[in-house]
């Protein structure tokens, strides 16, 4: 088992990028563009590495080698992507490691591509790149090829970082440590232990709401592989587990408005997505998800009320005019309106919000900026839910 902490650092210690791993300072996937340059990157990696893994290290300066951090990232249908424009999509996996000195809500992100032995292309094109597009390695950079004969070269190297990158007994007493000590009491730190090989950890505060106990701020972490598997810093969390399996059911707030109406048992929180974590007695797990979600209609009329009026505030913001007592208290539900909007057909309110990101980073007071980064997640497991 790996101790994925560890084994970026090792891929780290190469420093510059090579033929079996890449780094970037983020990963976007908004547009076609964003998608197309990380398909180009895994495409090469894939071609390159025919015998062994390759890896793309998010989180990180090119230059001085700085672990920065990214915000954890939880999109599970990255696999879709890759196999809607490959021909031989190789399998990939993106998950979110846990370092002691970056803020908890940030992580490095790590895309692990599992050796495949055949020959990716791009099927359908994307962005400038044509169908049946294969890129290869060469040195640091991703190139156009017009055919590749598959070699092995970087096998023996991957298997020495990988090796010492090996969990023990030691890495894993500390991982459980750290992860109580950082949490504070309030989050009730627990640990369990599946099938006498992983140990899960997991913290959150908690609450009831009409008898249902739910817990907020909620992290949890794969301590073994030093792999953060949820974090939330403002929904609702529904936690249940049995001898083996982990499951996680993730609630949203969506009644913030004086103006809208609710319908439901739990006062404005809807069920999103349930995450179930399998743990197997051959020493390996795998993580199903199953998103619940639908959208709640609410009235037209209202919403293109406070459509107009976030609009308003918007505007101000990107003309720097001063903002009354109102728009203060409306700015902290601005992300979580548009989001309602969104969801309700107004097809410019996920745009709106793109625009508010910078203005509302910028505030002293950040609880706005979280709700917007949730609610573009939000739309975005929506989006690959339709």
């Amino acid at each position: 088992m790996l101790n994925k902490r560890l084994l970026v650092k090792n891929l780290l210690a190469y420093n510059d990028e090579n033929s079996f791993y890449d780094k970037k300072l983020q990963l976007n996937l908004d547009s076609r563009e964003d998608k197309a340059k990380f398909l180009k990157h895994v495409c090469a990696l894939s071609n390159s590495n025919p015998q062994n893994n390759s890896y793309i290290v998010i989180g990180v300066e090119d230059e001085s080698n700085k672990i920065v951090g990214v915000d954890f990232f939880d999109d599970s249908k990255i696999q879709n992507l890759v196999n809607a424009y490959f021909e031989n999509p190789p399998k990939v996996q993106y998950e979110n490691i846990a370092f002691p000195r970056l803020p908890r809500y940030k992580v490095v992100g790590l895309v692990t591509i599992n050796p495949l032995q055949k020959v990716t292309s791009i099927k359908k094109g994307i962005w400038k790149y044509p169908k049946n597009s294969i890129f290869l390695r060469q040195g640091s950079n991703s190139k156009p090829v017009q055919k590749v004969a598959l070699k092995n070269t970087n096998t023996a190297i991957v298997e020495a970082i990988e090796k010492n990158a090996r969990s023990n007994i030691k890495l894993t007493l500390d991982g459980v440590f750290d992860f109580i000590n950082d949490h504070k009491k309030e989050l009730d730190p627990n640990y369990i232990v599946f099938k006498d090989q992983f140990v899960l950890c997991w913290a959150g505060k908690k609450k009831e709401i009409n008898g249902k106990v739910l817990y907020s701020r909620v992290d949890i972490a794969l301590v073994n592989e030093q792999i953060r598997l949820f974090y939330s810093a403002l929904d609702d969390v529904e936690i249940e587990f049995n001898q083996q399996s982990f499951i996680i059911t993730e609630y949203l707030h969506l009644n913030v408005h004086k103006d809208i109406s609710f319908k439901g048992d739990l006062k404005g929180i809807y069920p999103l997505e349930k995450t179930i974590i399998n743990f197997k007695e051959n020493g390996t797990y795998d993580i199903a998800t199953d998103l619940l979600f639908k959208p709640p209609v609410y009235d037209p009329i209202v919403l293109k009320h406070i459509f107009n009026s976030n609009n308003v505030i918007l505007n101000k913001l990107t003309k720097n005019i001063p903002l009354t007592k109102i728009d203060k208290v409306d700015l902290q539900q601005l992300p979580t309106t548009y989001l309602i909007c969104s969801l309700n057909g107004f097809n410019d309110a996920k745009t709106k919000l793109e625009m508010a990101k910078p203005y509302l980073k910028a505030l002293n007071d950040k609880s706005a900026y979280i709700k917007l980064k949730e609610a573009i997640r939000v739309l975005r497991k929506v989006k690959y839910g339709e």
